[in-house]
């Protein structure tokens, strides 16, 4: 399982999401059909452009709650004191993506930042 952990300001265009996706995946040799699941935090469950990502790129968006979000953050690369202020966590786009990729799962590298978006991408630990 690949997910795509969202992580953004209030207010965000589904577009500056689309586009931070595209770039992690870049980053990392993949494109988007490589993609099981978008995830985010609870305090992001009503952003509109997030849902409508998920739409767009036919794909579940996984709501992570604060347990999960804080129980995955110790294993997250980046860190934003917005963030932990706001959500608990170092990286709400890592933290998220790790959690919905289950035990053992990893990032491929620090979250991407573009514009008001932020976009990690989690491995689950039986992948290869």
């Amino acid at each position: 399982m690949m997910v795509a952990g969202i992580g953004s300001r209030k207010g965000v265009d589904v577009e500056d999401v689309l586009a931070a996706i595209e770039t992690a995946l870049e980053a990392h040799g993949l494109a988007m059909t490589a993609l099981s699941a978008l995830a985010t935090a609870a305090l992001k469950k009503d952003e509109q452009a997030i849902a409508a990502a998920g739409r767009a790129l036919n794909l579940p968006v996984v709501i992570v709650d604060d347990k999960a979000l804080q129980a995955a953050s110790p294993a997250t690369l980046s860190h934003s004191e917005l963030s932990r202020d706001l959500a608990g966590t170092p990286s709400v786009s890592e933290a998220s993506a790790l959690a919905v990729a289950g035990k053992g799962a990893r990032l491929l590298g620090p979250r991407t930042v573009l514009g008001p978006a932020t976009c990690a991408i989690a491995i689950s630990g039986d992948a290869s």
